[in-house]
């Protein structure tokens, strides 16, 4: 069995909110690479996601969730 974290809220949160990751790279500072791990489903820091709560004010279950396949 293998266990995932899946980014797929974080992505369902920019767009309710109507942020893109335009915004979060060039107005919140966010690293595209980053972004870019997320969206390969590579693991990120608690820092980073401490961050990404706070700039998109919201839960850390807006963000990642946990998956087993």
């Amino acid at each position: 069995m293998i266990i995932l974290i899946s980014y797929a809220p974080f992505y369902e949160t920019l767009f309710k909110k109507g942020i893109t990751e335009y915004h979060l790279i060039f107005k919140q500072g966010f690293s595209a690479n980053t972004l870019h791990r997320m969206k390969q489903g590579k693991p990120i820091n608690t820092t980073t996601l401490d961050a990404l709560c706070y700039a998109l004010d919201c839960e850390v279950s807006d963000i990642i969730k946990f998956e087993k396949e």
